[in-house]
């Protein structure tokens, strides 16, 4: 074993390494405190002992370039999840439109290392997005909306979610570039939003990250 790589410690395996065994290494990515104590973070192997700096950094290098927005106007503790989700696919960023709070519960602490931004709302959102250039792509069964999976995704866009019921607001749709639903095909009228945003995400990385031939 080399000396940059991580030896945990197996009581503290499965939720995180130990203080790091061995002579410590020289690399500045590396928390000196983390190293001393151990790192329990909910974070990939490659990132043990790293700082947030650190990991936020290396992850700026390659995120992908989709957006997630949310309508957040009823406190909804979907954002959260949503937030981590966007983390875990990649996301550049996570724009947070109306109230500025949100329930962070369900990120997980994700958002540390997710950029966020704020919009007071739509308007300034929109305002943004074409100052950027960026493609609001609209995620809600509503009348005129097409399905997902035969949507041809662009690779730079925004994927734009409303909250838990009801949906997007009238605003926001009316805004959208385009206007897209997942496919269902049982009883109920709708899915989780966290659910419907990480399916859309995923779509975005089926088409873009490992597209079919």
């Amino acid at each position: 074993m080399n000396d940059d790589t991580p030896n945990p410690s197996a009581e503290l395996s499965t939720n995180g390494v130990g203080p790091w065994r061995g002579k410590l290494p020289t690399d500045g990515r590396y928390d000196p405190e983390l190293l001393e104590l151990g790192d329990s973070r909910n974070v990939i192997d490659r990132y043990r002992y790293w700082s947030m700096a650190a990991i936020v950094a290396d992850l700026d290098e390659h995120r992908h370039p989709f957006h997630v927005a949310i309508e957040n106007w009823q406190h909804d503790m979907n954002i959260g999840s949503i937030v981590r989700s966007a983390n875990a696919f990649g996301a550049d960023t996570v724009h947070i439109i109306g109230r500025r709070r949100w329930n962070k519960r369900g990120a997980m602490v994700t958002d540390r290392y997710q950029h966020v931004m704020h919009h007071p709302d739509v308007a300034a959102f929109v305002a943004w997005a074409q100052e950027q250039g960026i493609p609001i792509i609209a995620i809600d069964n509503v009348p005129g909306s097409v399905i997902i999976e035969t949507f041809d995704m662009p690779r730079r866009c925004v994927l734009l979610f409303g909250q838990e019921g009801p949906g997007l607001s009238a605003e926001a749709v009316s805004a959208a570039d385009a206007v897209v639903e997942i496919s269902q095909y049982g009883s109920t009228r709708s899915i989780n939003a966290s659910a419907a945003a990480a399916v859309a995400m995923h779509s975005w990385v089926l088409k873009h990250i490992f597209p079919l031939p």
